[in-house]
């Protein structure tokens, strides 16, 4: 009779477990989700509650699981893994303005793509010009964000 309730307790350490590593496997695959706080969380709870057997109950494990949920927070936080410090994000669409950056393709009136230095986490966007063609390589400065990901842009002054 004892072995018959000991499998649902591995059970649900066992569950935490599994979806914990899911919950990381999330966040390889959608970076920057914060899943990686909840499945450290139950990665750890789980393991736990597996190799601790007065603890693989459930009011231990969901105690566990706040418990390693904050531990995991306040060290991502901490360790700025995602770069949470905000060195290289933008606030808004506004702020973009005056940012620099290099062509990729080809810009034109019509479009191409730039890379902007610290432009977050992808630097990449499309971008037209006013006009002048520029050519990859060219360096750039961000005179108007068009909305969404689209810049306009133009030829950054050359300093001598």
């Amino acid at each position: 009779m004892s072995a018959s309730s000991s499998p649902p307790q591995t059970s649900l350490a066992l569950l935490l477990l599994l979806a914990g590593i899911g919950l990381s496997a999330a966040e390889a695959i959608i970076p920057g989700s914060h899943f990686i706080v909840l499945g450290v969380a139950l990665i750890s709870a789980g393991i736990l509650g597996i190799l601790v057997t007065p603890l693989n109950n459930p009011f231990a494990l969901s105690l566990m699981l706040v418990i390693f949920g904050g531990i995991a927070l306040y060290l991502f936080r901490t360790l700025d893994i995602y770069g949470g410090k905000g060195l290289f994000r933008t606030e808004d669409v506004d702020s973009l303005t005056g940012k620099t950056g290099y062509v990729v393709e080809s810009v034109t009136s019509r479009g191409g793509k730039v890379n902007l230095y610290h432009g977050g986490f992808d630097p990449l966007y499309s971008a037209r010009s006013n006009g002048e063609e520029m050519a990859a390589g060219t360096e750039i400065i961000v005179i108007e964000p068009g909305g969404g990901n689209l810049l306009v842009v133009e030829s950054a002054p050359q300093n001598k």
